[in-house]
């Protein structure tokens, strides 16, 4: 119990993610959907509701037919229909729902971290080093962002947080080259991992798509069958633009996980759902802030709970 006086407990993670989720929640309408009886007219505000939530339309459609089959006709309130409607998510994210893991027999594991500007790739890069090493790994930083100053700064700082070498050049050094040298690097001073960023790169670039590609290949002379993991950063407020960054990235580079950034605030965060069932790939991690312990694995349950309010 607390005493009088003393401050109140951080809020957990769950906490902060559906605080970060309450306008993506607001946005569904549920509490104005609910009538007495679910009828054709509230099962069709349902599918639009959940398409203004960046859903997607496909998994909008199936996710109210699927409750309109379940309580059609039947009086619902809005309790019932968050619990519904929750559960519902859950199953579309549950088969996405699925950890990073670090393969000791492949050594060092090389994670290959890509994504568009803005996405917060880099501070995400610097969370997952500080996570790598509270598991007991030694890691290696890559600093591929090559065109940003600022970049290599931030990454040295996260290197700094995490207790994790930097591996890094002069601003415009080339990114490939940067990569399987750090790869060497690596490998000499016994890392168990290597997270290598990149630059932010615009979709529709193809030279930088080109470099992407190039950096994969250079690394493959060392280890075939590296880069062993290749994650996508994704920002949660960009809504359904994450469905053409998957698109782009998978066409250059095989994807092997995503992360989705910037929960907090967004109104979008349906998107994920939408990724989940149109794509497949696993999401290791989502973030709702600027801290260290803002970044946290993927929880099925708990996201679709914190989507809908209902919990």
């Amino acid at each position: 119990m607390r005493q009088f006086g003393e401050p109140p407990p951080p809020p957990t993670f769950f906490e902060r993610l559906k605080a970060g989720l309450a306008k993506s929640a607001g946005t569904l309408g549920l509490d104005v959907l609910v009538k007495k009886k679910l009828d054709d007219v509230s099962v069709a505000e349902l599918e639009e509701a959940l398409i203004r939530a960046d859903l997607g339309v496909k998994t909008a459609r199936e996710i109210s037919q699927k409750i309109a089959a379940e309580r059609y006709d039947e009086n619902i309130s809005t309790y019932d229909l968050r619990q519904v409607l929750s559960a519902e998510i859950t199953r579309v994210l549950a088969p996405v729902e699925k950890p990073l893991v670090v393969d000791a027999q492949r050594r060092p594991f090389v994670i290959l971290v890509a994504g568009v500007n803005g996405t917060g790739k880099t501070t995400t890069i610097g969370k997952l080093a500080v996570k790598l090493k509270r598991g007991g790994h030694k890691v290696l930083m890559a600093a591929g962002d090559t065109f940003r100053a600022a970049a290599i700064e931030q990454l040295q700082v996260w290197g700094e947080r995490a207790g994790a070498e930097v591996f890094a050049r002069a601003p415009g050094s080339d990114a490939a080259g940067l990569s399987f040298d750090a790869l060497a690097k690596a490998r000499q001073t016994g890392a168990d991992v290597v997270l290598i960023d990149t630059a932010g790169r615009l979709q529709n670039k193809a030279g930088l798509m080109a470099e992407l590609q190039k950096i994969a290949r250079v690394l493959k002379k060392q280890d075939p069958d590296a880069p062993h993991a290749v994650l996508l950063i994704l920002d949660a407020t960009t809504g359904q633009n994450a469905v053409t960054q998957v698109e782009a990235f998978s066409a250059a580079v095989p994807l092997t996980g995503l992360i989705m950034t910037k929960l907090d605030g967004s109104a979008k965060g349906g998107i994920l759902v939408a990724l989940a069932a149109r794509f497949g790939l696993p999401v290791h991690f989502v973030g709702v802030g600027e801290r260290e312990d803002d970044l946290q694995s993927f929880s099925a349950e708990a996201f679709a709970k914190a989507l809908t309010g209902s919990a």
